[in-house]
């Protein structure tokens, strides 16, 4: 019986690409890594079943099942049946950040909680498919025609019946109220972040590109996503990095300077917490550089 493919990335999948906007309609394939990306991930289980292994807990869904969940964090789809089709999106988070959903759900989610909704139709089938389409068809407006459909059909979310996965969350402060103005700041921060992050960006520079002062950019931030500037910034480096070292003949020095790190051991250290492993232990375990 001929083994199953697996999902490999590479410099032109999602963990390459933090500003990409990608829908997708398809049959999923197995992990055989955690892998993590700077984007929110909505998943819709079109046909069949997947399970997950998210950072510290793990899921099961089946058709018209819907999840969403922050990529930032270590998952993996690492089962699924023969059968499975799934669709949806990955969304920077300025799209993320555009969504109204109740403070305490954009928190839990940005702190690693799994959004699970069954409250789906056969228009969710439908509609998937179109905004994939949408997405792929090179027409600018088509694409945010479908951007802006999907977003309302997450917001949706909260007037149907949903869990949060896993139910409790000891020692979380629930998120702060998040006005207009927050978003558009947060969402500056992060554009600014996603089109720099590989050249030598400080708070400084963060702040001045949503013009605000460095130090309500820090707390707002932090707040807002859970994570510190420092963080996310190193996010999307390890992000472009993980990338990289798919490649055959990458050099893990070298690696670490394209990604923005300025030495080898700051990229092994952030590599390290985020991974569980170091880069060079991360690529002996992938086949396509034995």
């Amino acid at each position: 019986m001929p083994e199953r493919p697996f999902y490999q990335p590479g410099a032109s999948s999602v963990e390459g690409l933090p500003l990409l906007l990608q829908m997708f309609h398809t049959s999923p394939l197995v992990m055989l890594k955690p892998h993590w990306h700077a984007q929110v991930e909505v998943n819709f289980i079109v046909r069949g079943s997947v399970h997950y292994r998210m950072n510290e807990h793990e899921i099961s869904l089946s058709a018209g099942e819907m999840c969403l969940f922050w990529g930032g964090l270590p998952h993996q789809m690492d089962d699924l049946s023969d059968d499975a089709v799934y669709a949806g999106a990955h969304l920077p988070l300025v799209h993320f950040f555009r969504l109204h959903l109740p403070a305490d759900i954009r928190h839990r989610l940005m702190t690693g909680a799994t959004l699970v909704t069954s409250a789906t139709d056969q228009s969710d089938n439908d509609n998937f498919a179109r905004w994939n389409r949408y997405a792929r068809s090179g027409d600018p407006a088509k694409t945010e025609h479908a951007v802006n459909e999907l977003l309302l059909r997450l917001e949706r979310v909260r007037f149907e019946p949903y869990r949060l996965v896993p139910e409790n969350a000891a020692g979380q402060e629930a998120g702060s109220p998040f006005d207009q103005q927050s978003s558009r700041n947060v969402g500056r921060m992060c554009d600014f972040i996603a089109e720099n992050f590989l050249y030598d960006i400080d708070c400084m520079n963060i702040a001045a590109a949503a013009d605000i002062h460095p130090k309500y950019a820090m707390s707002l931030f932090k707040k807002s996503t859970g994570m510190t500037l420092n963080e996310y910034v190193n996010l999307l480096r390890l992000s472009y990095a993980q990338a990289l070292l798919m490649h055959q003949d990458a050099n893990v020095l070298r690696v670490a300077m394209d990604s923005g790190f300025g030495s080898l051991s700051a990229f092994n250290k952030s590599f390290r917490k985020m991974a569980g492993m170091t880069p060079s232990d991360f690529r002996k375990g992938l086949p396509s550089t034995r």
